[in-house]
């Protein structure tokens, strides 16, 4: 039954992945937004509502270990594993200011995260700053789009993208709202068959959150990713991995914390979230010097994330 709800995930998460960047290319388009804004919020914090729904239900069950190790892990398995592989799929160009103030805003979020990690625990009070600031950082996204948008510069994108015949605004949002959906029941699906084998070895929660729940939760934003990349569309690659590490950071820790205050303890507190935070800035000058993530260096991020896979197995066996 486990394989089962993980191959029925997986199909949904494909399906889903390649709707939502129709949807969404489609509805910057209709509101004269560019790519990058829509798949920073659309796609970037939309692919998050798996790792959201994992770790609230994991706060209220009293398990935060699950819920921390969620975050941390997503963010990484996001840069090194999705990021990783779209760049294998096809060179992803950093060229556009965008990128590189929304990459200074998860640097800017990962190095919060640590300084509550030295506190201890993310409060209540903790977790209403970091939506506010959510808040506040998007409408600042939004406004600076607004005034500077090129919309001949992505109408070439959306129709290589969805062909010369521009879809509807209703029939675009249906893709986003249908890709969704899939990608949340794909992720759930996957992430419980992937559990239920995972707790039949006896592995630790912190394990589970930071390895099988993590890229479990983070599939719809592999699954999004790689067809981007396929289609050359890097505005939505970077967009969609910015967004969900923005969101995972500031959306989810923000809201689960003010459920109940969540503790940093144990090795996530002492290792990975650190190991986060490096991951975070050996990327940031790839995007600040304007360079492409290639497909060397894409092929490298899959080797360090296959090798902290296994020394996070390693240990715990040990």
């Amino acid at each position: 039954m486990d394989i089962v709800l993980i191959l029925a995930g997986l199909a949904l998460l494909l399906f889903g992945g390649e709707g939502l960047v129709r949807g969404s290319v489609a509805v910057a388009e209709k509101l004269n937004l560019s790519t990058l804004l829509v798949s920073l919020v659309i796609v970037g914090f939309g692919t998050s509502a798996p790792e959201l729904m994992v770790s609230t239900t994991a706060v209220i069950k009293g398990v935060p270990n699950i819920a921390l190790g969620n975050v941390v892990g997503s963010n990484i398995a996001n840069i090194l594993l999705i990021l990783g592989l779209s760049a294998v799929f096809a060179p992803i160009a950093c060229t556009r200011p965008e990128i590189t103030r929304d990459a200074m805003a998860v640097l800017v979020a990962s190095l919060v995260l640590v300084g509550l990690a030295l506190h201890g625990s993310i409060g209540r009070l903790s977790g209403l700053i970091m939506l506010a600031s959510l808040a506040a950082y998007m409408s600042y996204a939004y406004l600076t789009e607004r005034n500077n948008t090129k919309k001949e510069e992505f109408r070439e994108q959306i129709e290589e993208d969805l062909g010369k015949k521009t879809i509807p605004i209703f029939k675009a949002i249906a893709f986003c709202v249908v890709g969704l959906l899939f990608l949340v029941g794909g992720a759930h699906f996957l992430v419980e068959g992937a559990t239920s084998i995972a707790e039949k070895f006896g592995i630790p929660n912190a394990i589970i959150g930071l390895s099988m729940v993590a890229v479990g939760t983070s599939l719809p934003e592999l699954a999004t990713a790689v067809v981007s990349a396929y289609r050359k569309h890097a505005d939505v690659v970077i967009g969609n991995i910015v967004g969900s590490n923005l969101f995972n950071i500031l959306g989810i820790l923000g809201v689960t914390g003010m459920i109940s205050p969540i503790p940093f303890e144990g090795r996530i507190a002492d290792i990975d979230i650190w190991i986060m935070l490096i991951v975070a800035i050996a990327l940031s000058p790839i995007i600040w010097t304007g360079h492409k993530i290639s497909r060397v260096e894409g092929g490298v991020f899959l080797t360090l994330y296959i090798v902290y896979v296994v020394w996070l197995y390693a240990a715990a066996i040990s």
